[in-house]
């Protein structure tokens, strides 16, 4: 892969985690682009960035920021070179890097291929054991059914943790 400058950044987010971004992005002398929404149309973040573009209606206050069409529209539109999802909303979702990098926008952050791989914690588990990466012991299956999660408890042994083996939205 042939290397490119980036010029222009579009930071997929919002609040602190784009204000640190656009730092870090103007100290290099990067150009910085922010999308909001219509709440956060008063968001400082809106205001740190060297331009900023209002994506979503006046009803939508976080579906915006998961439009991955409008996202890479805004970018496109505005010759940004690199998008970085900054974290949550986007940022672990292959598809959206997947659209960049075929819209020929870089993608800042991991390959869609690796997030789809580690985005399920029994895959990403069974590639750590492959590879020699120490870890606890669980589960070997998904448990998806109540006495699946009993067994599966009594094997590991009390206190257990029980975790969402995909997404679960930081919750």
């Amino acid at each position: 892969m042939k290397k490119r400058d980036i010029n222009k950044i579009l930071v997929a987010n919002r609040g602190e985690i784009a204000i640190r971004i656009f730092r870090a992005a103007s100290e290099i002398n990067v150009r910085t682009v922010a999308i909001y929404t219509y709440e956060d149309r008063y968001s400082l973040h809106r205001y740190k960035a060297d331009e900023a573009y209002q994506v979503g209606e006046k009803d939508d206050p976080l579906k915006p920021y998961l439009d991955i069409d409008e996202i890479i529209r805004v970018a496109v539109a505005n010759e940004v070179d690199a998008i970085h999802p900054g974290y949550g909303f986007l940022s672990e979702n292959p598809t959206f890097a997947e659209r960049c990098i075929a819209a020929g926008i870089i993608w800042i952050g991991p390959a869609p291929e690796v997030m789809s791989l580690l985005g399920d914690k029994i895959q990403a588990k069974t590639v750590a054991i492959r590879n020699n990466v120490p870890v606890i012991q669980a589960s070997k299956e998904a448990l998806l059914a109540f006495d699946l999660v009993k067994e599966s408890a009594i094997e590991v042994g009390f206190p257990v943790m029980i975790k969402a083996a995909t997404g679960g939205g930081g919750r």
